[in-house]
């Protein structure tokens, strides 16, 4: 069976709540399937009007009386607010492999009106409640995924047509008290967390949702050779400064057993800074393949601008003192020195293997931004390639 691509999307209830990690956890895990693409939106009238279109299908094995529910709940929750115009926030989250669509719809789960039990993520995160006379007085979806591929191929190919003038990275879509120091962070959810399919990504995302702060951006991401160089390119200056004297002693250690005599402390100094430099650059490399999946020093230089074979989540967080409060949630670089409950703590393995990046200034924050490439549609090209054309 050929590969589908399956979609998922968050209302913007899911993500007012902060559920986007365990619904993605879910999806992750209980799909087996790859995620390979993510955008958020925040839609304006026209997209919305043509998405609740399509919504009412014979395709659709739920009532048609839910399926008019969702109709109704999509032109009343994802339009602008009309009060404030503001526009709501809506994650796409999109997943290939076999039989994808249908996959991701049986997680996601269908309501029916006698609907009992806890497996789906409707299940769980939706709603919908009836009164005495069967009256339906709340309903909240949660995730909304296509019946069959060929509504998920009409979907997406909408969503992304509006994805460059509704989606991408977002703006203006939070009320802040007047006076607020908004920040945004970058966070990369690391490739030690894509080695097998698992809940480990939302986990992550999980843990960050303590903050308080709020996803305005997302993608999935390949690093290439190039990008991870410049990326980690402060990293290695602090290598090449800060390991002089613990390369000085582990050099000693390792040199006086094999030639029988004691090194001297000056001479032990000269050590370090001799092999410090090769020390920073032998680790460099190894950060480097391991965000990118290849060395730089074999990486041919036709091919260094290439994605990369490793996979990392991208997200944006946005919020008062937000860089600070991310980094509390994630720990020291150091695994072992991270505190009970942070998620290197809980996640990590190694200083390198230690699950997520999180800027450490807003400064950094906007260089980082500018590499991974938000500005970038990789959205839309994926679905476009994919199906052959919007």
């Amino acid at each position: 069976m050929a590969h589908e691509l399956g979609y998922a999307i968050l209302t913007p209830y899911s993500l007012s709540k902060s559920r986007t990690g365990g619904i993605l956890a879910r999806l992750i895990s209980r799909t087996g399937l790859e995620l390979v693409g993510a955008r958020m939106f925040a839609p304006g009238i026209e997209l919305v009007r043509q998405y609740a279109e399509m919504l009412v299908t014979a395709n659709d094995p739920q009532d048609r009386r839910i399926q008019e529910l969702i109709r109704g709940y999509i032109l009343k929750n994802f339009v602008p607010d009309s009060r404030t115009g503001r526009r709501r926030r809506v994650m796409l989250l999109v997943f290939r492999g076999e039989d994808a669509v249908r996959r991701v719809r049986s997680v996601v789960g269908n309501f029916s009106l006698d609907r009992m039990g806890g497996e789906t993520i409707r299940d769980t995160y939706g709603d919908l409640v009836f009164d005495d006379h069967n009256q339906v007085i709340y309903f909240e979806p949660a995730v909304l995924a296509a019946p069959d591929a060929t509504e998920a191929q009409q979907k997406l190919k909408l969503w992304a047509r509006y994805s460059d003038t509704d989606g991408g990275l977002l703006q203006g879509v939070i009320p802040y008290p007047e006076g607020a120091q908004v920040q945004r962070t970058l966070v990369l959810i690391k490739p030690d967390n894509f080695r097998f399919p698992t809940g480990r990504p939302g986990n992550v995302i999980d843990f960050f949702s303590r903050t308080g702060l709020f996803i305005i951006g997302i993608k999935v991401h390949r690093m290439s050779v190039a990008e991870a160089e410049e990326f980690y390119a402060p990293v290695r200056e602090v290598l090449r400064t800060r390991l002089t004297d613990v390369v000085a002693t582990r050099a000693k250690a390792a040199l006086e057993p094999e030639l029988q005599f004691e090194i001297p402390p000056a001479e032990t100094r000269r050590l370090g800074e001799i092999l410090s430099p090769l020390h920073a650059d032998w680790q460099f490399e190894n950060i480097v393949k391991f965000m990118s999946g290849h060395s730089p020093h074999t990486c041919a230089d036709e091919d260094r601008t290439k994605p990369g074979t490793e996979k990392c989540i991208a997200l944006v967080y946005e919020g008062p003192d937000a860089v600070r409060k991310i980094r509390e949630v994630l720990g020291p670089t150091d695994p072992s020195k991270a505190p009970p409950g942070s998620i290197r703590r809980e996640f990590g393995q190694t200083v390198m293997v230690n699950a997520a990046h999180a800027s450490d200034s807003e400064e950094n924050a906007r260089r980082e931004l500018k590499i991974i490439g938000f500005d970038h549609n990789h959205f839309r090209e994926d679905i476009e390639a994919h199906f052959g054309g919007l």
